[in-house]
């Protein structure tokens, strides 16, 4: 089965329907509170009067939110229409910054931001499911790659846009421009997005079936383990380019720009390839991340091949993306709402990692270089994982007892 618009929007070659990049928008405005948090952190605990570790429990209830939340909310909201869903989880996240923002209370603050948590799982698994609605089966690969470009451009821009801008109005400025992003985000889809239906009735006992198929979980195992192979060394590249590779801190922001034009640029290539062979761009990603990863180990103290290597560690990285989703949605293509929301689990689940396996390492005596080690070391159990999805979908492709969910 697929998953059906009522009416397929009709485009040029080329350009997909004007609201799946709304939902791109609308995940950016939300996606840009997650990676804002990093950049105030000492702000917000000096604000509370506690210390910095208790305000990293900031960003642990927000991942756990987006980790444990996504599923079970997909099946509650099951039987809403989904554009209706996606204007709620972001009303939601809207009030609950807010919220935290005019609180002194620690533990309120704590409970908003897991809620905001919550919101932003469900709301990345609708717009993903309603993306793939809006545009014709060839396609879905593309559309939903370009409503997780959301979350890149989050990355590279709205986290530090925010900072920048909290640090002329205090830490709260940047999540006020948030909330105002998310509501516009909210009014645009509910004016905007096309009202979309599954092609079938939607049942919690088929999406629960759909979810123990194993390939499925194949795919997930393939999702974590590519998120966390790039995302180790994104997040330690500041200290990395700094204290190994010798790059003056001012030149950092503009490096990690770079890693942002390398996933626009992933995105674009990884949608296009995705649709018709996805297993090429999972390939090409998985292998593109072991051997840039291996590089920057390698050059570590070379500055200039290191930025090349930055910007085509993004490139791999975000090949990937459109690919994995486009798996997830035909495997379970007559249930995909609570198959995509395990997808988001799985994806924040694989950054959410990267601390624990860095901290290991480094606590274990490490230097810094051995963090693109384990990037390598994830890209390339990636890529077997790969290999049995590959293998799976052919055979199923072969079978004629292959059935439908």
């Amino acid at each position: 089965m697929s998953v059906q618009a009522d009416t397929h929007e009709t485009t040029s070659r080329g350009r997909l329907p004007f609201a799946v990049y709304l939902l791109a928008f609308s995940l950016f405005a939300m996606g840009s509170a997650e990676f804002l948090l990093a950049g105030v952190l000492p702000d917000v605990a000096d604000d509370l009067n506690i210390s910095l570790s208790s305000a990293g429990a900031l960003i642990s209830a927000f991942a756990i939110g987006v980790v444990i939340g996504g599923p079970p909310l997909a099946v509650l909201t099951l039987r809403w229409p989904r554009r209706t869903t996606l204007v709620v989880s972001q009303v939601v996240f809207a009030v609950g910054v807010a919220i935290g923002l005019v609180t002194d209370d620690f533990g309120v603050l704590i409970v908003t931001r897991f809620l905001c948590g919550l919101a932003y799982a469900g709301f990345w698994a609708v717009a993903a499911v309603t993306a793939i609605g809006l545009v014709t089966p060839d396609r879905t690969a593309r559309a939903s790659g370009v409503v997780v470009s959301g979350l890149s451009i989050a990355m590279v821009g709205g986290g530090p846009a925010g900072a920048f801008l909290s640090h002329f109005t205090g830490w709260e400025g940047g999540f006020w421009a948030v909330v105002a992003l998310t509501v516009l985000g909210a009014v645009s889809t509910a004016v905007a997005v096309p009202a979309t239906t599954a092609a079938q009735e939607p049942s919690v006992s088929r999406e629960l079936r759909t979810m123990r198929q194993p390939q499925l979980w194949v795919v997930y195992a393939a999702t974590l383990l590519s998120t966390a192979a790039y995302m180790i060394s994104y997040n330690y590249l500041a200290a990395f380019l700094t204290d190994i590779t010798g790059v003056d801190s001012v030149w950092v922001p503009p490096i990690l720009v770079l890693f942002g034009v390398g996933a626009f640029v992933g995105l674009s290539i990884g949608g296009r390839i995705a649709d018709g062979r996805p297993h090429h761009a999972l390939l090409i990603g998985a292998v593109g991340i072991l051997v840039t990863s291996v590089l920057l180990a390698l050059l570590a103290g070379q500055p200039i091949a290191v930025v090349v290597l930055v910007l085509l560690l993004g490139v791999a990285g975000f090949v990937l993306n459109p690919a994995v989703y486009g798996r997830v949605f035909t495997v379970a293509a007559g249930a995909p709402t609570l198959a995509g929301a395990t997808a988001v689990s799985m994806f924040q689940l694989g950054i959410s990692l990267v601390p624990v396996l860095a901290g290991v390492a480094l606590s274990s005596g490490a230097g810094l270089t051995a963090i693109p080690w384990l990037g390598a070391g994830l890209a390339l159990i990636t890529i077997p994982v790969v290999l049995i999805d590959r293998t799976t979908a052919r055979g199923r492709a072969r079978s004629p007892q292959t059935s439908e969910n």
